[in-house]
């Protein structure tokens, strides 16, 4: 018999993942955390029963994340601003960049993070670089408390969820302090939820719609991540009114060529076009869209929250084919 772990994406949707093995589980003061081996996934993080990253493929996410503002910064960025990214996956990709000299991460959850460095074998050389700041604090706060300026912000945040952590981070008040903290040249990215046909409006468009209230230059882009089970959108914003954003494959790939060590393993300068080639009903949907996020006004939209279940001790149970907890979910399958 196998175990199946079931996750709700969304109301009236449900996958399933074949569990193999529990590499490591912990509860923090904030959530719970799993390492587990999934089949078709492999490797994978799991926090409050929700897929996180997967190393399948994560790197598309964070290659997409982490570099188009990178190479979009016009000298090469020297600080970089983390704000989330527990995991170590950002600050690697950051720390790729030949011009970087400090990359600053700042995560709230330290149990998770050193619950990665020990178990996320590929993040190790990041965690041990000697430009890597890190910090266990609130992203927010922290900056608020620094007086540093940025040549990049990454924000790697939880997703925006009604009664989360963190979609107050995603709101024009907190844009505009972001913008504050940006050097001349600067470049902010925020990861910004499901942006497939489906559900690009929930949270997409608006976050799109927000930053363009506050910066002249912005920019949606999206890519489909297989583990997701969606197309995942990501959005930058430059204070420079006529920043140039549109790259030939040819400039692209001289730019990683120059500025990268090593060999990226999904972005180059041909993908690279099809990740700002959104759909003619994405750009339909961004360039209708009204809602401007605000603290003030109250006007914040959410992703789906169907509920979180923890994997721990339930999973553990799955795999040792004992009974499992009802928060499981698991469907006994034939072998």
């Amino acid at each position: 018999m196998s175990k199946w772990l079931e996750e709700e994406l969304e109301p009236g949707l449900r996958v399933q993942y074949k569990l193999d093995k529990i590499l490591g589980s912990k509860t923090t003061k904030w959530q719970h955390v799993d390492l587990v081996d999934i089949e078709p996934f492999g490797r994978s993080l799991v926090i409050d029963g929700l897929l996180q990253s997967c190393r399948v493929d994560e790197f598309v996410y964070h290659e997409c994340l982490v570099h188009p503002a990178m190479l979009l910064h016009p000298t090469g960025a020297k600080t970089v601003y983390i704000g989330g990214g527990g995991e170590g996956s950002t600050a690697r990709e950051v720390l790729r960049h030949k011009s970087v000299e400090k990359c600053v991460m700042v995560d709230l959850d330290g149990d998770v993070v050193k619950f990665c460095k020990e178990h996320l074998e590929e993040n190790h050389d990041a965690f041990a670089n000697p430009k890597l700041e890190l910090v266990i604090d609130d992203a927010k706060a922290w900056l608020e408390r620094c007086e540093s300026k940025f040549d990049v912000i990454i924000m790697d945040l939880d997703d925006p969820l009604e009664g989360g952590p963190c979609y107050q981070l995603y709101t024009a008040e907190f844009y505009s302090f972001l913008k504050s903290r940006l050097n001349p040249g600067g470049v902010l990215v925020t990861q910004s939820g499901q942006s497939g046909i489906k559900q690009h409006h929930l949270v997409f468009s608006p976050i799109n719609r927000t930053l363009r209230d506050v910066f002249p230059t912005v920019v949606a882009y999206n890519q489909a991540v297989y583990s997701f089970m969606d197309e995942w959108g990501w959005n930058m914003a430059m204070a420079e009114k006529d920043a140039n954003t549109k790259l030939s494959a040819e400039t692209v790939d001289k730019l990683i060529a120059d500025r990268i060590n090593g060999d990226l393993k999904f972005l180059d300068g041909e993908s690279w076009q099809g990740v700002f080639a959104l759909s003619k009903k994405h750009r339909k949907t961004l360039a209708a869209e009204t809602r401007v996020m605000s603290v003030a006004g109250n006007t914040h939209r959410f992703m789906c929250n169907p509920g979180t279940a923890t994997i721990g001790a339930a999973a553990q149970a799955a795999a040792k084919d004992e009974p499992a907890a009802k928060k499981l979910k698991s469907l006994e399958m034939g072998a």
